[in-house]
């Protein structure tokens, strides 16, 4: 089965619900594309330790918007920003050391962002997690942390963990063999526009029998998330 891996890699990332000042100026900034003065903005808010300003002042140099472009630059913002515990910046310095991007391609390192962030509560971190798990991708592989982590990700409404339970309970990977259960998540990542294979799905549905698939249609319509607080 084919699988799809979603990576966050943002140029400008939001400093949460409350903004004021010169990180509210430089991301309005940003916006309307002035990016001269967006960084100008960022530079001294990232030099005096604001996690927000060094994320986003990496992701100018990262794509070369008001300062020349420069991987080892946007490396070493980010790399500020992630070690004040910056969720979204720890699962873009993942996703550049597992594509080897800007930096020799080291899984090792992009297991050790993702999960940083993971343990935060970020959802994508923690699906993000589950692959490498299941995927011995800088870790040995491991059925039952990918199976944990996926499923951490899929209760928060997580479409590609819930698509990757799925395949989990198909292949009886970490888990006993169980078409139901594979229907049931491969019908939340449907609607949440999660990464399947349709047909895939189409014939386990036809191999449940009526009784199985109405149960599983009726837990998929009265499922709920359970989203979690997170720290960013």
């Amino acid at each position: 089965m084919r699988v799809l891996k979603l990576l966050a890699v943002a140029s400008v990332i939001a400093a949460g619900p409350v903004l004021a000042g010169p990180l509210e100026d430089g991301l309005a900034a940003h916006g309307r594309k002035d990016y001269a003065t967006a960084a100008r903005l960022f530079r001294p808010l990232a030099n005096s330790g604001n996690a927000n300003a060094q994320s986003n002042l990496g992701g100018m140099y990262m794509n070369g918007e008001g300062v020349p472009k420069d991987d080892q630059q946007a490396l070493s913002w980010y790399r500020k920003a992630a070690d004040q515990g910056h969720a979204d910046t720890q699962i873009i310095l993942g996703s550049m050391y597992e594509k080897g991007q800007g930096v020799p391609k080291d899984d090792q390192q992009a297991t050790f962002w993702y999960r940083k962030a993971a343990d935060q509560g970020i959802a994508l971190a923690q699906g993000l997690l589950g692959l490498m798990y299941g995927n011995g991708q800088g870790t040995p592989k491991d059925y039952q942390q990918a199976l944990f982590w996926y499923r951490k990700a899929a209760d928060q409404g997580d479409a590609n963990a819930q698509g990757m339970l799925g395949v989990m309970y198909y292949n009886g990977q970490g888990v006993p063999k169980d078409d139901q259960l594979a229907y049931f998540w491969w019908l939340l990542a449907s609607v949440g526009g999660g990464a399947i294979e349709v047909n895939t799905r189409d014939l386990v549905e036809k191999r449940l029998t009526p009784q199985q698939r109405a149960a599983a249609q009726a837990d998929a319509r009265n499922w709920k998330p359970n989203i979690l607080p997170t720290i960013r």
